[in-house]
């Protein structure tokens, strides 16, 4: 089993050094579109909707990118991927980013050759149970059957948490979202364990919301966010600054609504740069003045976004928490554009 994962990771690396000996950016312009993997349906964060257009917080995400780089924010062809297949799909080009509430770890970065471009959301693992099974705890879950997204670090900081705690579980091993609801609502298994913010999405898609709960415990960090392939630097910068992009729309005021009133020109420097109308950013990243413009009125700015998609005011129903910005208390926190 060792020597399989190994091989497999060497695998993913080879494929990652090939990819990124390329141009992504070039690539991209001459294709006429970006290619983003997402999941394979998550409601809130990238689902497909009734007319099969894709939408949600990660999607938002997608979109900013090619309005940035190509002008139009629906040049995107979404793969969806799923926990096992996202990885290889982003080091073999077939996708040249990847915004699938992905968590940033040391292996997928160093080992793997990733390069995360940021975190787009601070999550962490939490647990769902049937209210009717009348457990307040995950330390009440000895002998629980579990069902767990292979191929994750879910997987394996569930195992970390049941031996830290001296208590056991069965496994029931699933390999999306999609398989993961019926299996849980038929009573497959007793718990269903992922990303909490995944867990909301999940449960605020159930008929009867209420009947299921989201116990207290949170046992992992797991600080999501977009990734491109180690070796092709240029792009990666493309990817991170056009996320930085919108958490500092968000803290200098500045949304889809009011953008082309302070394009016009503003008091504040930094305002001004961002827009393109003073200094050359744009330029430093091989891309016109108005990059940044393009990918806030994509979708909003960072709290548009949020507040759109997975908001207190939508059915997933989450809280700012730690992805408030630093002003006001959260983690977002951008470096200066200048």
């Amino acid at each position: 089993m060792k020597r399989t994962v190994i091989l497999g990771a060497l695998t993913v690396a080879g494929l990652a050094a090939t990819a990124a000996s390329a141009a992504t950016l070039d690539d991209v312009k001459a294709r006429g579109k970006l290619n983003c993997g997402v999941t394979t349906g998550l409601v809130g964060f990238a689902a497909p909707d009734a007319n099969g257009e894709w939408d949600g917080f990660d999607v938002g995400v997608c979109r900013a990118v090619a309005a940035a780089v190509l002008g139009d924010a629906t040049a995107v062809e979404f793969v969806p991927t799923t926990g096992k297949t996202r990885f290889t799909a982003l080091a073999s080009g077939e996708i040249d980013l990847l915004a699938r509430n992905t968590t940033w770890t040391f292996s997928r970065d160093v080992d793997l050759k990733f390069e995360f471009v940021g975190i787009n959301y601070y999550d962490g693992q939490g647990f769902m149970v049937p209210k009717a099974l009348g457990v307040s705890s995950a330390k009440e879950l000895d002998g629980a059957t579990v069902c767990i997204q292979t191929g994750t670090t879910t997987e394996l900081n569930l195992a970390d948490f049941f031996r830290a705690n001296n208590i056991s579980y069965e496994p029931v091993p699933i390999e999306t979202n999609a398989e993961a609801q019926p299996l849980y609502l038929e009573g497959a298994c007793d718990v269903y364990t992922t990303d909490a913010s995944g867990l909301a999405a999940t449960r605020a898609a159930f008929e009867n919301p209420s009947e299921h709960v989201v116990l207290p415990e949170i046992i992992s960090k797991e600080p999501l966010g977009p990734l491109v392939r180690h070796g092709d630097n240029e792009w990666g910068d493309i990817a991170r600054w056009t996320l930085n992009a919108l958490i500092a729309a968000e803290e200098l005021g500045v949304t889809s609504a009011n953008i082309d009133e302070l394009k016009a020109g503003t008091q504040n420097p930094e305002i001004n740069r961002l827009l393109g109308t003073e200094g050359n950013l744009g330029e430093m990243l091989g891309l016109d003045s108005d990059w940044a413009v393009r990918a806030i009125k994509a979708g909003g700015n960072y709290g548009e976004l949020f507040e759109k998609n997975i908001g207190e005011n939508t059915p997933i129903g989450l809280s700012r928490g730690l992805n408030a910005l630093w002003t006001e208390g959260g983690l977002l926190y951008t470096p200066p554009f200048r």
